[in-house]
């Protein structure tokens, strides 16, 4: 948890990134100081338009994460704050459910561990289940137990952006698109904002500023005078989606049992909220920031992954699984066959190519993935520096637990 900041609320703060987070924090600013002059850059032209725009839309229940860990205890408060935004806001939200399928008695196994941090979670409702209640549930989906967590559900994460935003706005927030923060000047009394737009450079003095970068956050840090540790690394995740004829084979989010010998959770069946049903992600490493295709390269990019000491240790100690993302990548039948271990009915036929996403994911210097959110703060400057998933579940969360660590600095 961050430690309290030193100096007063005062009324200027700037706010960086035009993700939920960014524009949960402007928002959570106003609700607490509607006095307070808030600004925030976004350096797209739209909101949500990285990983808040690409992301699964699960809003996730809370069951992997370390009893007390800031993901727990956000996750499940963000939680409550979303369902009830969403609610209020009119933001059609699906509780379509989940079962995490074990496919042997060694992943029935781990299923205790999972139900135990649940439950001391406080997850509503979970259970595990066998196959024959799993066939209830899932028709077409098979194994030899799950755990079901009724209460997981669906929403459209930039549509909830989009309606943040117009709080925020309404309390008098400005939000500035297409501007680019390229300067970060912390002083003793204020903190000078440099941003590039179409129109040209332009300065801006804040009392305070919180800064979301997501995908550029260790680039934004840098640039506030933070350590350069934790790096962000760009894995692509992408995604295959159900032909509409085939969407039926699933009527909830049915996702692998986690392994705790890998980096990260695997091939799963996600439903949304417009009807679309996706399959995976795998997870590569992206050849650029926000390289959503193989095509597009950024050679700075490539240069500064292979410059990090960090993302050679990590390469060092999961190789395999890298080798293994790449061929689902490079092979749709493997991508596939990945999935059709839980949904036998599934053919290579019944895809098409859908969307992908960049997870900006930190990593130590060690080369270890940093796991839980991560918030520094230098004085004047709070800085989100690690927010995977489930930020944006976490979101609304993230956002009172910042503010507060600003108000405790009274």
């Amino acid at each position: 948890m961050p430690t309290p900041l030193p100096q007063p609320v005062t009324d200027r703060v700037g706010v960086v990134g035009g993700g939920i987070l960014g524009v949960a924090v402007a928002r959570e600013i106003l609700k607490r100081r509607p006095d307070t002059d808030v600004t925030l850059f976004e350096k797209e032209d739209r909101l949500a338009s990285h990983q808040t725009g690409r992301n699964s839309g699960v809003v996730h229940a809370g069951l992997y994460y370390e009893p007390g860990s800031n993901k727990a205890v956000l996750c499940r408060r963000g939680v409550g704050l979303l369902e009830e935004f969403c609610e209020q806001r009119g933001i059609r939200r699906i509780a379509c459910g989940k079962v995490l399928v074990a496919l042997d008695e060694a992943e029935r196994a781990r299923l205790n561990n999972i139900i135990e941090r649940a439950q001391a979670n406080g997850v509503p409702g979970v259970r595990i289940i066998g196959p024959d209640e799993l066939r209830e549930l899932e028709p077409h989906v098979r194994g030899v137990g799950a755990l079901h967590s009724p209460s997981t559900s669906i929403v459209n994460f930039a549509e909830v952006t989009r309606a943040l935003a117009e709080d925020a706005v309404g309390d008098g927030a400005t939000i500035l698109l297409g501007h680019q923060v390229v300067g970060i000047r912390p002083s003793s009394t204020e903190v000078v904002v440099t941003a590039d737009s179409a129109g040209g450079s332009t300065e801006a003095a804040f009392d305070r500023i919180v800064v979301c970068g997501g995908l550029q956050s260790d680039r934004l840090a840098e640039l506030a005078g933070d350590d350069p540790d934790p790096v962000i690394m760009p894995f692509r995740g992408e995604y295959y989606a159900l032909k509409p004829e085939r969407r039926s084979l699933v009527n909830g989010l049915v996702y692998p049992v986690p392994d705790p010998r890998y980096p990260f959770l695997g091939v799963h069946v996600t439903p949304r909220v417009d009807g679309e049903v996706l399959i995976g992600p795998n997870a590569v490493l992206a050849l650029a920031r926000e390289g959503y295709t193989w095509g597009k390269i950024s050679i700075p990019d490539v240069v500064e992954v292979a410059r990090a000491p960090a993302f050679w240790r990590f390469a060092r100690r999961h190789w395999r699984t890298g080798i293994r993302e790449m061929g689902g990548s490079l092979s749709k039948r493997r991508f596939i066959a990945a999935a059709r271990a839980y949904v036998p009915e599934l053919g290579d036929d019944d895809v098409v190519p859908g969307v992908a996403g960049i997870r900006a994911q930190a990593l130590d210097s060690d080369g270890g993935l940093v796991d839980d959110f991560r918030i520094s703060i230098r004085e004047r400057v709070v800085l989100l520096r690690n927010a995977p998933s489930p930020a944006a579940t976490s979101s609304l969360a993230i956002a009172e637990h910042i503010v507060t660590a600003i108000e405790n600095g009274r």
